[in-house]
């Protein structure tokens, strides 16, 4: 899809998840990605653009963080009605975030090795970015517990535990997982779209 047209999606979802949020401290603390990815890669387009597929991917995670940020992640309305059809313990959209958090940013950071460092598709390729997803998912976790500590129950909704006591290791193995499949079921489609993208560069 056209940049200019995932561009516009995303913008407009934007607008869509910052009116009348649940609750607006959690919507910030989950699009604030998205509000800093964004300016980047405009500012970068012209000098670093990526692959049709890793700004496809991009769109899709900005669009989980976004419908996160309006609802909260414990209470996404689709998966409350999956946890009450199927009998679960907790909403799960919490899960599928984090799942995302390992499987989008492994072909971001994929591209970027690949265009900027030595290493090529291989064994050591694959190990280091499941270690760059599991790092990325690392501080994220580290971020949910800053902001717990600073701001106490106002991020109750941002942490989305729901009373899980393994929540965070759930989080990290989830991003592995993400992480994983993501390489091994696109990198071939992944290298076909960056042979593309060098071929057309001057």
């Amino acid at each position: 899809m056209n940049p200019r047209w995932l561009l516009l999606a995303v913008l407009m979802m934007l607008a869509w998840s910052g009116f009348a949020p649940k609750d607006r401290f959690t919507w910030f603390l989950e699009v604030a990605p998205v509000l800093i990815a964004l300016p980047l890669l405009l500012a970068t387009r012209q000098r670093f653009p990526f692959t049709s597929l890793a700004y496809g991917l991009m769109a899709g995670h900005a669009a989980i963080l976004m419908v996160g940020g309006h609802y909260t992640y414990a209470e996404m309305p689709l998966f409350n009605w999956l946890r009450d059809v199927f009998e679960l313990s907790r909403n799960h959209y919490d899960r599928l975030g984090h799942l995302a958090q390992g499987f989008i940013p492994a072909i971001v950071a994929r591209e970027i090795l690949l265009r900027r460092s030595p290493l090529r598709p291989g064994k050591w390729l694959f190990f280091v970015v499941t270690c760059v997803c599991l790092a990325i998912s690392a501080c994220y976790e580290l971020i949910e517990w800053w902001v717990a500590e600073s701001s106490g129950d106002q991020a109750v909704a941002f942490l989305a535990t729901q009373g899980d006591v393994w929540d965070t290791q759930w989080d990290m193995f989830l991003a592995l997982l993400g992480a994983l499949s993501s390489q091994l079921l696109l990198r071939r489609w992944h290298d076909r779209q960056l042979a593309l993208l060098l071929s057309e560069r001057p």
